[in-house]
């Protein structure tokens, strides 16, 4: 039998068959979201802008999916027909002739063709744009109510430009794929209600920084030095300013050796391991380091004093970038540092009597829910003016306004009572100002048997050029005041 022939006794079979209720209905399933999907496609080309979330998941998700079943039950019900047909003695041997002459036949025949040529488009292009939505930043922060401390502190940070999945997922099949099956696991978990609160860090199982992070940086790249001027205000009535002036050691490798933080502990790749002994990595009870020659050096700290079971059970981990810039995308503020930084770029002005230390008191209360924290930090702080500065509330009424507003909106930014996320509860490990970070290793107690000591020399890391002065001469010296 020719092609020809096959492809006649097919489509009588076909004809014959597809005349059935659940085929018709998948027929009036398909073309309905199809249709309904291209209109949405179309409205989204006219007016752009991220959607809604849960408008994303109908045009993206939920209409695809009704369109590929509508497909599904059109071979469903020919089957079933042709079972029923059997099994009852009906199944012609031969099917009856389509007659081409006929126009309706015609007519039928092409717009199956050019239905199946639009359907195959519609599933490619609704497959890649179902991907590319469960990838963007607007999915993966705002569609799950559970993500908006992350979400919140994502939109404020250094890589509010960079795609979520660049850092959590990163390029290629294998880790996409794990990704979406750890996502059907976290949709379960918020269907149930069985999330944990916070949501945990660091992340287990992320990608390594060297597949992610070094996409875009290279820390064995010599950086120099790197001058930091840190202004903070002290909470007497006049709020006085007070600079602190350091010079970091970045250092890395200059192709003839490794120098400063980045070249001693990332310029090469494995040359530090340590043992964790808490989910959250600030509990470090043992480092082990390969000098140039090879050898390993265990160094344990003498105040954890830890026993072999606890170092068994304890997590195991090659050094990267993500331990000590354990939150490069999701850093959370101190009431202190938040309130510094907001007085030093005049957002909250320093001309108010005691607003440093009247912001930090009004952020650290325990209010119940934002809603509250929201309405009560600015009356707060303008009752404070009104009792006790009447003058100035009269006089400068709007920068008592604008304080208040802003203050609370340092705590919107970084407090979700029903997430369990309060001051503290993600600590940030670069530096050692706001937790120990630095210290978990550098705290001059983790020795190895030799005698040799983790250093917690200051100047192995940065140069205090100048600490809580006025008016540093140092920056008048250097032309930058």
């Amino acid at each position: 039998m020719n092609l020809r022939a096959r492809i006649r006794d097919w489509s009588q079979a076909l004809y014959f068959l597809g005349q059935n209720p659940v085929t018709l209905a998948g027929t009036v399933v398909t073309t309905s979201a199809a249709l309904t999907t291209i209109a949405f496609w179309f409205y989204e080309i006219f007016l752009p802008g991220p959607p809604h979330p849960y408008i994303g998941i109908l045009v993206f998700l939920i209409l695809p999916a009704i369109f590929v079943l509508g497909l599904l039950l059109i071979p469903l019900g020919i089957w079933l027909r042709r079972r029923s047909l059997r099994r009852s003695g009906q199944l012609p041997a031969v099917f009856p002739a389509i007659d081409l002459r006929l126009p309706v036949v015609r007519r039928t025949l092409e717009g199956v063709v050019v239905a199946t040529a639009l359907n195959l488009l519609i599933i490619g292009t609704a497959s890649y744009r179902g991907v590319e939505y469960l990838d963007s930043t607007n999915f993966c922060g705002t569609t799950c109510h559970v993500m908006l401390p992350e979400n919140t502190a994502y939109h404020l940070s250094p890589h509010a430009q960079v795609a979520c999945v660049d850092c959590h997922i990163g390029p290629g099949l294998p880790w996409m794929v794990r990704a979406k099956v750890s996502g059907l696991r976290q949709v379960y978990m918020v269907a149930t209600h069985r999330y944990p609160r916070p949501i945990p860090s660091p992340v287990k199982d992320l990608r390594p920084a060297s597949q992610t992070c070094e996409r875009c940086h290279w820390p064995g790249r010599f950086a120099g030095d790197k001058l930091l001027v840190r202004t903070s205000y002290t909470e007497d009535e006049k709020n006085t300013p007070q600079t602190d002036i350091v010079m970091l050691k970045v250092g890395g490798s200059n192709g003839q050796g490794a120098s400063g933080i980045h070249g001693h502990h990332l310029a090469d790749a494995a040359r530090i391991r340590y043992i964790s002994t808490d989910p959250q990595r600030q509990t470090i009870p043992a480092v082990y380091y390969v000098d140039d020659q090879g050898k390993t050096t265990e160094f344990l700290s003498t105040d954890a004093k830890p026993t072999k079971e606890q170092l068994d059970r304890g997590e195991h981990r090659v050094m990267d970038c993500l331990d000590c810039h354990n939150r490069p995308a999701h850093a959370s503020e101190t009431p202190e540092s938040a309130v510094d930084q907001q007085m030093s770029i005049g957002r909250i002005s320093s001309d108010l009597p005691y607003i440093r230390k009247k912001a930090v008191d009004v952020l650290k209360v325990n209010y119940p829910t934002r809603e509250v924290a929201e309405q009560s930090i600015p009356s707060e702080i303008a009752k404070f003016y009104q009792s006790n500065y009447p003058a100035i509330d009269r006089a400068r009424g709007a920068a008592v306004k604008q304080a208040g507003e802003e203050v609370a909106n340092i705590y919107l930014r970084n407090i979700f009572p029903y997430m369990r996320v309060t001051w503290g509860t993600h600590p940030n490990n670069l530096g050692h100002n706001d937790s120990p970070g630095c210290f978990r290793c550098h705290d001059g107690n983790h020795t190895s048997a030799d005698g040799q000591t983790i250093t917690n020399d200051c100047s192995a890391c940065h140069q205090i050029l100048a600490s809580g002065e006025e008016n540093p001469k140092i920056l008048t010296d250097l032309g930058l005041k």
